[in-house]
């Protein structure tokens, strides 16, 4: 089973609010340390079997068509996600704790999964 990522992320020129709240809310919490929040949005699509180029692709458009909204969005990643663990996807150990709710502070720090980008 493979697993591609695609991030998006509002355009510089964007307000963005929800970044605004959350760094407004790290300060609040002492976090002084970040001066600027942006929030996006990641998806992770899975095909079956190893990822091909024009899974690659099919991603590629889909991001650009429906994942994001071009006027106000740009599409910063599509990556292949290999290794076969899942890790950088959302899945392994580290996904399924946080889908049973653990606090992130207890989760490993993934090392990564030899994910390797994509360009647009």
């Amino acid at each position: 089973m493979g697993r591609i990522v695609v991030e998006v992320m509002p355009k510089p020129e964007i307000l963005d609010p929800q970044g605004k709240a959350v760094r407004s809310a790290l300060a609040s919490l002492g976090h002084t340390q970040f001066t600027d929040v942006r929030q996006g949005k990641r998806f992770v699509l899975t095909v079956e079997g190893e990822v091909t180029e024009a899974d690659l692709e099919a991603a590629r458009q889909a991001a650009e068509t429906l994942l994001s909204n071009p006027i106000i969005e740009d599409v910063v990643k599509v990556k292949a996600c290999g290794g076969g663990q899942g890790k950088c996807c959302g899945g392994g150990q580290q996904g399924q704790d946080a889908a049973r709710g653990r606090h992130a502070a207890e989760l490993p720090v993934d090392q990564g999964c030899g994910c390797q980008k994509v360009e647009n």
